[in-house]
């Protein structure tokens, strides 16, 4: 790792600092979390008791987590001086639930894992009903009370991905929805690992999903996480293969339809048992990628249509499921190892020693916030 602030970056944050709410595994899915944690400086507690709150997203004071549980659901939260309090919670359209996102069409997208189905929620819908109850029969939401708001059938919908089978016989047996991410052309992309597939939705608010089309992979690719290269129309898309240890680069054709054009391995050797995990931009444009088994952070450079490893540095733990970016740090949830770790990072984006380890239990997803209330990030989708 090259010494120093990245030029152009902003100064690093103190430790002290630091503000986070960590989705984690619980007892239900072999963990050892209670709920969800929130951390000042480097110091955790649990925020929500929940079963599996392995995902979480942030929009404004509100946070959003899957329980990732069979007959999965979601649950709402205002995030306000410090603490969770419960709003509403809606069933999650299906099995395991290991993703959400607020999409821009005013919908609550969440991927189910084990069903391979894919769901919106409208938030106006859930809001008003959550606000009538509230007002009709003064219902208190702090966290802790039995009582809990029910989103109604009739402002969620559900899509369910073809039932295909890939190659990878022990993790290909159907279809397996992991990650949503919307388009720069307002449209919505559901990565299956079990289909090998990038599954195309129109999602809207009212709540409405619809299938666009299909973008397929190689066998044994398992699509997992995805970044775009830009915001813009046009924009080349990151795909992290989970089973093939390879980050792919797609570009759409003249029809539309994505096709990789670019491919790199992100080790050397045999793949065996390294999964890719989490991927993302640094501020430099630069790909960040996480592998578990091999417990390494990897940056790629994409520069002039290509995908080219720039270095690799150690996770600071054991199996990087997933991380966030603040200035100077690299947060890095390494589930194993029941800890997050913080790596500093200089001008090559490469991650140097883990500075701290932040204990949390089967740490999943880290969304990083300010400090008396909610922030703009969220965990990056």
């Amino acid at each position: 790792m090259s010494a120093g602030t990245p030029s152009g970056a902003a100064a690093p944050v103190g430790l002290d600092d630091l503000h986070l709410l960590v989705g984690s595994y619980t007892a239900t899915g072999g963990g050892s979390a209670t709920g969800i944690s929130i951390v000042h400086g480097t110091t955790a507690s649990t925020a929500a008791v929940m079963d599996d709150p392995s995902f979480l997203a942030l929009s404004g004071d509100r946070v959003y987590a899957v329980s990732e549980v069979a007959d999965g659901s979601v649950s709402a939260f205002r995030y306000a001086g410090g603490a969770l309090e419960h709003l509403w919670g809606a069933d999650a359209g299906g099995d395991a639930p290991c993703h959400v996102r607020v999409d821009p069409s005013g919908a609550l997208v969440i991927a189910n894992y084990v069903s391979g189905t894919v769901t919106a929620v409208s938030l106006e819908a859930a809001e008003s009903h959550a606000a009538s109850v509230a007002a009709s029969d003064g219902l208190v939401g702090a966290h802790g009370s039995t009582d809990r708001v029910t989103v109604p059938e009739a402002a969620i919908v559900t899509g369910v991905l073809p039932d295909v089978e890939g190659p990878v016989e022990d993790r290909q047996e159907g279809p397996h929805a992991h990650q949503s991410v919307a388009t720069p052309d307002g449209t919505v992309l559901v990565a299956d690992l079990g289909g090998d597939a990038l599954h195309e939705f129109r999602v809207t608010g009212a709540p409405s999903i619809d299938l666009v089309r299909v973008h397929h992979l190689a066998p044994g690719v398992g699509p997992r996480h995805m970044a775009w290269l830009g915001d813009e129309p046009g924009a080349d898309l990151i795909v992290a293969g989970e089973l093939d240890g390879r980050v792919h680069r797609l570009r759409r054709d003249d029809a539309g339809t994505l096709r990789v054009i670019e491919s790199a391995p992100a080790f050397e050797g045999p793949v065996g048992e390294s999964l890719l995990s989490h991927v993302e931009l640094d501020a430099a444009g630069r790909v960040l990628v996480t592998v578990r088994g091999r417990d390494l952070v990897v940056v790629l450079d994409p520069a002039e249509d290509g995908l080219t490893v720039v270095g690799s540095a150690s996770s600071g733990g054991t199996w990087p499921r997933h991380f966030a970016q603040v200035p100077g740090y690299l947060l890095v949830a390494n589930q194993m190892s029941d800890a997050i770790a913080v790596l500093p990072v200089g001008d090559d984006g490469v991650p140097g020693e883990a500075v701290a380890q932040i204990a949390v239990g089967s740490p999943t997803c880290i969304v990083p916030v300010a400090a008396a209330g909610a922030g703009s990030g969220a965990a990056r989708s």
